[in-house]
């Protein structure tokens, strides 16, 4: 079996695959249509985001027998296609579900307690204490909307900070130790904190917009390592400035470019989130950690050994 790696990983990939029996080749630099002319040479690709995997790709690659993401997200391939064509699609959330909740508990810590601000007031001579004075978690309740590998995760950690974590999914009876599952509405109406883990879908793009604000009951703080564009921006600044959003701790942004390298625009609204001191945000590294690069190969690695079983033999 023949596989493409369009994107660098862990070369743990390369070196147990190899070991079973597959043949690789590495190609980090080609575009979408240098790599349209050769994909039909290829079984398998292994990718991340650079390149999209579209109708008019599957289209070409005719020998396909698996896409494997590394990483948690699907919206660059056409899944519904993929399915139609018989290509098995693998993806490996469980490898970065541990980095995603630490990075979650760290952007509330720091927003919540103000450390990022005191600190650098402090640096500046300035020393300021009643304007800095923290919200803890303690006692809140944390809503979770999307209950699957990061959702969970998150409220693990959480379990020793006593919050009550709810949840809502489209999923029924998931509800364990850690979380309890409600409706919609119950969320909006009791939860002190939002946190978003969902994909990006027709359903949820601009899931938190104007009116899923107005219809949270208090004021409450938002964070998002899900999708950027799972958020109406401008209701979210024009929330911030009201105080119905109390802080936002943001990995993601509605203006990442598709592969997530960088931002691919520049607006008042993107400068507001730049500029706030109600706001974190980070470069979309919420499950990137020098463990969880390992975890989400070995993941790929695993899957695809159980996927193709018949050269899961050692040479």
């Amino acid at each position: 079996m023949k596989i493409l790696l369009l994107d660098k990983n862990h070369p743990l990939i390369t070196e147990q695959l190899s070991a079973k029996g597959f043949s690789f080749e590495e190609d980090f630099t080609s575009t979408y249509e240098e790599v349209l002319k050769k994909i039909e040479q290829y079984d398998g690709i292994i990718i991340r985001s650079r390149i999209p995997i579209d109708r008019r790709f599957l289209e070409h690659a005719i020998n396909l027998q698996f896409i494997a993401r590394v990483g948690a997200g699907m919206e660059n391939i056409d899944v519904d296609f993929a399915e139609k064509s018989g290509i098995v699609l693998i993806s490996s959330p469980e490898g970065n579900r541990d980095s995603v909740a630490e990075h979650v508990l760290g952007m509330l810590l720091i927003l919540m307690n103000r450390l990022f601000i005191s600190s650098q007031e402090v640096k500046n001579g300035i020393w300021k204490r009643e304007e800095n004075r923290g919200d803890e978690l303690l006692g809140k309740t944390f809503g979770v909307i999307g209950y699957g590998n990061m959702g969970k995760a998150v409220a693990k950690r959480l379990s020793g900070f006593g919050c009550k974590v709810i949840f809502h999914d489209l999923l029924p009876h998931i509800g364990d130790e850690f979380g309890m599952q409600v409706s919609l509405e119950t969320l909006k109406k009791e939860a002190d904190i939002l946190s978003l883990h969902l994909p990006i879908t027709k359903e949820t793009h601009y899931l938190v917009d104007e009116k899923f604000i107005s219809e949270m009951e208090k004021n409450f703080y938002f964070v998002n390592t899900a999708r950027g564009k799972n958020v109406d921006t401008k209701f979210l600044v024009e929330a911030l400035k009201s105080g119905k959003v109390k802080g936002a701790a943001l990995d993601v942004l509605e203006y990442e470019k598709a592969s997530f390298e960088k931002l691919d625009t520049d607006n008042e609204d993107l400068e507001f989130l730049l500029q706030s001191e109600k706001v974190i945000v980070t470069p979309h590294i919420a499950g990137w950690t020098i463990q969880s690069k390992e975890k989400l190969a070995q993941v790929i690695v695993d899957k695809i050994l159980v996927q193709f079983p018949q050269l899961n033999i050692s040479l």
